[in-house]
């Protein structure tokens, strides 16, 4: 499979492009700010999301001005809701990095994420740009409401196939789609298109995060720790297909080692033993190819070429990796 770097590819000089532009996005006259904002995109990672934007672009027609303003928008609302979530989940490292509540406080973070709520607001109206705005804003508010619906059921332990998929649809897809979105718009696609696109990294996105849950049970080097999502008591798709396939009383003890014992080594160990000998991630991979060609079947009715091609290595990029 070819590395991030070839996949970029066709759109490499746009990305370079973008990222010169994303820093002038985020620009202030308080020198804090404009420590911690450059700090914030010395510390980005493979520039995922951009990458669906331009390939959507490049798909639906020309890359434009337009397109540059949809990515530096999905980024600055997408990096002001991290930064917030580092807060609210007391969280000191994001990939391998410090966040910006363990460098300068929460305080300082909460406002920052503010800065750039604010900076992407102003980057869209300033432009006319309120159709990318309206997409983008629907997709901040979808996490936003499946963070929530996450933390409601979680305490119960009362999570269903079908809700599972509700909330990665909304926690997770609803970003990606919103990217591709973003893309088909800013070129002037049709409504269908801009939705066939929605749809399409919806699909990705939810095939993405599937494959992101199975890595708390698998034996492959990856780069989370083992049972960390265990250990933070969330629900995932092979946990929830072990459980409705173990008898009342294995459920029950499993529900229990999940919700009382997470601090545990052993216990955490034993609750992967328990997922694995159910079969839980087998069950999740098969789920995950089904969105894969979900998705797949959407970008196959658009016409050949490396716009389509860089999708198509992109999302077996997102569902095939190792970590």
């Amino acid at each position: 499979m070819p590395g991030i770097d070839q996949i970029q590819q066709p759109i490499a000089a746009e990305i370079n492009a973008f990222e010169a532009k994303f820093k002038d996005s985020m620009h202030s006259d308080a020198p804090l700010l404009n420590r911690i904002t450059h700090y914030i995109v010395k510390r980005k990672g493979k520039q995922m999301r951009p990458m669906f934007v331009f390939f959507a672009a490049k798909l639906c027609g020309e890359i434009q001005e337009s397109t540059h303003r949809g990515a530096a928008l999905v980024e600055l609302l997408h990096t002001a809701t991290l930064v917030h979530d580092d807060v609210v989940d007391n969280a000191y490292e994001r990939r391998g990095f410090f966040s910006i509540n363990a460098l300068w406080k929460n305080k300082i973070a909460v406002l920052v994420g503010d800065y750039l709520l604010a900076k992407g607001l102003l980057l869209s109206v300033n432009n006319n740009e309120h159709a990318l705005l309206k997409i983008v804003s629907e997709a901040v508010q979808q996490m936003s409401e499946g963070e929530l619906l996450q933390i409601e059921k979680v305490r119960r332990m009362d999570i269903s196939e079908e809700l599972y998929f509700e909330v990665i649809r909304q926690k997770t897809a609803s970003l990606i789609a919103s990217c591709c979105a973003c893309g088909a718009a800013s070129v002037g696609a049709s409504a269908e298109t801009i939705e066939k696109m929605r749809l399409f990294g919806e699909k990705v996105g939810i095939a993405f995060q599937i494959k992101d849950d199975t890595f708390d049970f698998g034996t492959d080097d990856v780069g989370k720790p083992l049972g960390i999502d265990i250990k933070e008591k969330k629900v995932t798709l092979p946990l929830i297909y072990a459980l409705n396939r173990a008898e009342k009383s294995e459920r029950k003890r499993i529900i229990n080692l999940v919700k009382n014992h997470q601090d545990d080594p052993k216990k955490i160990q034993e609750v992967i033993d328990f997922v694995n000998s159910k079969e839980g991630v087998h069950y999740a991979n098969q789920k995950m190819l089904e969105y894969q060609k979900e998705a797949f079947d959407i970008l196959y009715q658009f016409s050949e070429g490396e716009a389509r091609t860089g999708l198509e290595q992109l999302v077996r990029y997102t569902t095939e990796r190792k970590k």
